[in-house]
């Protein structure tokens, strides 16, 4: 991947759709990026550095208020693919678009997720 994982991450963590969300949460969003733990952190840092993200006891806010449009951001494209968050085969796989790269390929309920669309 040629993108940079640590701008891909803090453009992910700004578009989250979440009031909070645990670390662990976050970190499982991150780890559709890198599952190295030095740019988890380095993620988190730079994201908080910037004021994309607040971290407090456990609990990360997101900032900016941005999100994801899946009219305009998430491109969907037919194949065969492997979900970068859960595993499975996929036939139709959601990249999301953003200004860092594209991230993908997920599942229909993992982009969801993945975006704070749907809380686990």
């Amino acid at each position: 991947m040629a993108e940079n994982p640590v701008e891909l991450g803090c453009e992910l963590l700004e578009k989250l759709e979440v009031e909070s969300l645990s670390v662990a949460e976050a970190v499982d969003r991150i780890e559709t990026i890198t599952a190295d733990p030095h740019l988890t952190r380095e993620i988190l840092d730079t994201a908080e550095t910037r004021g994309i993200i607040a971290r407090e006891d456990g609990i990360v806010r997101p900032r900016r208020g941005a999100f994801v449009r899946f009219e305009s951001e998430v491109v969907v494209k037919e194949g065969e693919f492997t979900c970068r968050r859960c595993g499975a085969g996929l036939s139709t796989g959601h990249f999301i678009r953003l200004e860092a790269g594209e991230l993908g390929p997920f599942g229909s309920s993992c982009i969801r997720k993945v975006t704070g669309r749907d809380r686990e």
